[in-house]
C-alpha cells in the first residue's frame, strides 16, 4: 500500500462482512442464564432466558417448543426468551436435552 493513499473503499476485502457476525459459538460453549425476575412486569412472575446466540427464526422455534413443555405463555424480546410463571426447572432441563449448557442465575 502506497504511504498516504486514502483506501477506504478501495479493495475488494472493505466490502466483506465480519466473520464473527456469520458464526454463531457452538451451543454447549455458550453462557444461557435462566432466571426468574418480576422486574417491569408488573408484579408477574416470568422465567426469562438470556445469553442464546442463534438466529431469530431458531429462537422463535425453541421458544415454541419451551412454551408447549411449559404449558403456558411467553415473547421473545430482544434475543431473551420470556416464558410466562416460575418455569426455571423446566427450563433447564429442556435447553440442556437441545445440547446448550444452561445455568440458573439469581436466587
Amino acid at each position: 500500500m502506497p504511504k498516504g493513499g486514502w483506501r477506504e473503499f478501495s479493495g475488494p476485502d472493505s466490502l466483506q462482512r465480519p466473520e464473527a457476525a456469520s458464526a454463531t459459538t457452538p451451543r454447549a460453549l455458550q453462557k444461557v442464564r435462566v432466571q426468574r425476575t418480576k422486574a417491569g412486569k408488573g408484579g408477574k412472575l416470568v422465567t426469562a432466558i438470556t445469553g442464546l446466540e442463534a438466529p431469530e427464526a431458531e429462537l422463535r422455534l425453541l421458544l415454541k417448543r419451551l412454551k408447549a413443555s411449559a404449558g403456558t405463555g411467553g415473547t421473545l424480546k430482544d434475543g431473551v426468551i420470556e416464558l410466562q410463571g416460575d418455569h426455571v426447572a423446566a427450563t433447564l432441563a429442556a435447553l440442556e436435552k437441545d445440547g446448550y449448557r444452561p445455568k440458573q442465575a439469581g436466587g
